[in-house]
């Protein structure tokens, strides 16, 4: 998919301060109040797959698309991210019962 130069790069940075700092956050209350430590460490894999998930989407989204089979391996690409994602969804929900318990 074609972008400007700069655009990639700024999503991957803006990205990554994000999560860097939900996940910072986490970890600061995690040591703060340990009584629900399965909810943080779910919430923390929760983090660590829509990570990845981005991670797969902007590889998807920066694929060449002059390559010959540059619409099955987007698609691919597209397709891991969902799964992940819906993986990581799953991990909120299981932390979000943690945390109500």
């Amino acid at each position: 998919m074609p972008l400007e130069q700069e655009v990639m790069g700024l999503l991957i940075g803006g990205f990554s301060i994000v999560i860097g700092i939900v996940i910072l956050v986490s970890v600061f209350l995690w040591v703060k109040n340990k009584n629900y430590s399965s909810g943080y460490i779910w919430t923390l894999l929760h983090l660590l797959l829509v990570s990845v998930a981005v991670y797969f989407a902007l590889k998807g989204i920066a694929f060449d698309y002059n390559h010959p089979m540059a619409s099955e391996e987007i698609s691919l690409q597209i397709g891991i991210s969902g799964i992940v994602w819906a993986l990581s969804m799953l991990c909120l929900v299981i932390a979000l019962f943690c945390f109500s318990k």
